[in-house]
């Protein structure tokens, strides 16, 4: 979460209700384990949780009884009253609570955090108590429990968890709760986690055969099979097409690259720990790429440039490979090979503006494209402390760049927020996040600023002038990498893809193996128009081939019997529910040409 909006998060009413019912929570737990070692309960996104040290492992009937107490704690309407103490008052409150008594030393020597951070300042240490218990905290808290709905939390699950997240230290077990201000938001928040799972890509995109991990292959290495790559194929040229009206230029680059390449373009000192091991031969390292931003400084360098020739936008669907730790590979999400939209666009300081809010409004348009309503546009900043370890050494050139970004998001008219410490190495950028049908939020786009790699590799053009000038870089992704869009489309659409997006447009469904021929031949007159189609002629009756094309959700169904047969005609089902009889092919091979050309989200 960006540091504005966690700002702002923490300010609000709904962090107070879940810090609150952390604590409520840890109450009743120590109330059922009176030996219990209790920890860290803060708020999350969704929710909150709380670290526990027990002498068993919690059942699912636990927290059931742990959820009835905490509505007993909350019905009693305890204030939540805040004390200032000192170390030694802390020490004897809780000289029972060893992890406690740890966060209390770190307070008090170093100004740690939970999670043994250094504090931008040291703190006061203070506790906040409520009917029986008292927890150490800094807060914030509701007034009092009549402030957390009874009907608006519940308990969700228990995990493990290492204290403050160290795999050196004892594993704990972390109990997982949401609340919210209603029992309104907790209903639609219940219904969403169900939703996410009959939506969850892994699911759909085995079930929709469109993609497959194997061990012998890899782990974070997908196979994508028909299905997914005729998405895939449907994405780039998407993406071509919209390019190629913005003035792209599109090359190819390999997928291995000698060791100073990467040396040179300071990919190595900040990035080595995602990048694949080298192999080498003959004496020299190759590197598998991990992005294709050095070769395309490569072709601009290639011949002389003039200020006449910029901009000059290079894009490419490359492959690259990032070795990401296996803990955190997740689907299509986090993958260790991936298709990036990548282009790279050299332009003037003069140019920047235009040229980097012009990526802005690609973004725009495909939100609209895909029924994107809810987007935020994320400002990632260097922080000082990193400057010669993260982030590239020369602060003046920071500031600049960041405040040209700014400049161009607020002349725009583009609303974003900012975060510290969570730019490229080689400058700041636009990560965006968006939100699916459904509200689960993705990371999916960025628009990057690149001021120091083009020096690097001695990139100059010509400037009205006559004198040699570097070029600024804007790195830029707005379709993200395929398998990470299509992971987030599978989940937006739930697998219900709209037609110029689906990997079969029609499936034929003939009544009887009297009509085989007739479908066979309706398959041949839709591919001949470009509509993708199959005839199931199994020997499944038709309400089972009906079914089975509403599994793979195909937009239509085109069902044909001897009546249809004998006029030339079909019966179209629409996977939306609803039916034409008796219509001509021509017909529908006109509707179903309008809604793929126009790339409509409807049938």
């Amino acid at each position: 979460m960006a540091q504005q909006v966690q700002e702002r998060y923490e300010e609000s009413q709904l962090y107070k209700i879940r810090h609150s019912a952390a604590h409520v929570m840890a109450q009743a737990v120590v109330e059922m384990f009176p030996e219990a070692k209790y920890t860290i309960g803060p708020p999350v996104d969704n929710g909150f949780y709380y670290d526990f040290d027990l002498p068993r492992n919690l059942t699912p009937e636990d927290l059931q009884a742990i959820e009835k107490r905490m509505r007993q704690i909350v019905q009693g309407k305890h204030d939540f009253v805040k004390k200032i103490l000192s170390a030694d008052e802390a020490r004897q409150i809780f000289k029972d609570q060893p992890y406690k008594l740890e966060l209390i030393e770190g307070l008090e020597k170093g100004g740690l955090d939970e999670y043994g951070n250094p504090l931008k300042e040291k703190p006061e240490i203070s506790v906040y108590q409520h009917d029986t218990f008292t927890d150490l905290c800094r807060g914030p808290h509701v007034a009092s429990t009549k402030e957390i709905k009874q009907d608006a939390f519940k308990l969700m699950n228990v995990a493990g968890a290492y204290w403050r997240g160290d795999e050196k230290n004892k594993q704990l077990q972390r109990v997982y709760g949401t609340a919210w201000e209603n029992a309104q938001q907790l209903k639609d928040y219940l219904w969403q986690l169900e939703e996410a799972k009959k939506r969850d890509h892994r699911k759909l995109g085995k079930e929709l055969e469109i993609f497959i991990f194997d061990d012998e292959i890899g782990p974070g290495l997908p196979l994508w099979l028909p299905n997914g790559g005729v998405m895939i194929e449907e994405l780039e040229n998407l993406a071509k097409e919209m390019e190629e009206k913005a003035g792209y230029l599109r090359v190819r680059t390999p997928n291995l690259t000698k060791e100073d390449l990467f040396l040179r373009s300071g990919h190595l000192p900040y990035y080595a720990e995602s990048m694949y091991p080298p192999m080498e031969l003959e004496g020299v390292k190759y590197y598998v790429k991990p992005m294709n931003c050095p070769m395309h400084h490569k072709i601009f360098g290639s011949k002389g440039r003039s200020y006449r020739d910029l901009p000059i936008r290079l894009a490419e669907y490359g492959t690259c490979y990032r070795y990401e730790k296996s803990g955190e590979l997740f689907g299509l999400m986090r993958v260790r090979s991936m298709q990036m939209n990548d282009a790279h666009i050299y332009v003037s300081e003069e140019q920047f503006e235009q040229e980097f809010m012009g990526v802005v409004g690609l973004y725009r348009k495909y939100f609209d494209l895909f029924g994107i309503e809810k987007f935020v546009m994320r400002l990632s900043l260097h922080s000082k402390a990193g400057l010669g370890k993260k982030y590239v050494d020369n602060e003046r050139l920071w500031i600049k760049t960041e405040e040209m970004v700014r400049r161009a998001m607020d002349n725009g008219g583009v609303p974003y927020v900012e975060a510290e410490d969570e730019a490229a190495f080689y400058g700041p950028k636009i990560d965006v996040q968006v939100w699916s049908a459904i509200g689960k939020e993705f990371s999916l786009m960025t628009n990057q600023v690149d001021f120091a790699v083009p020096e690097r590799f001695d990139l100059k053009f010509t400037n009205r002038e006559g004198n040699e000038e570097v070029p600024l870089c804007i790195h830029r992704a707005p379709l993200s990498t395929h398998e990470r869009m299509i992971g987030f489309l599978i989940e937006h659409y739930g697998g219900n893809f709209p037609a110029w997006l689906s990997p079969e447009h029609a499936r034929v469904i003939p009544i009887t193996d009297g009509q085989n021929e007739y479908a066979q031949g309706l398959v041949q007159q839709l591919r001949d128009q470009g509509i993708r189609a199959s005839a199931d002629i199994s020997a499944q009756r038709m309400n089972a081939k009906i079914r089975n094309a509403q599994l793979m959700k195909i937009p239509y169904m085109l069902v044909v019997g001897e009546n249809e047969m004998n006029a030339g005609q079909v019966s179209l089902r629409v996977r939306d529910g609803s039916q034409q009889n008796n219509i001509p092919l021509e017909e529908f091979v006109v509707r179903a040409k309008d809604r793929i050309a126009r790339r409509a989200n409807e049938l």
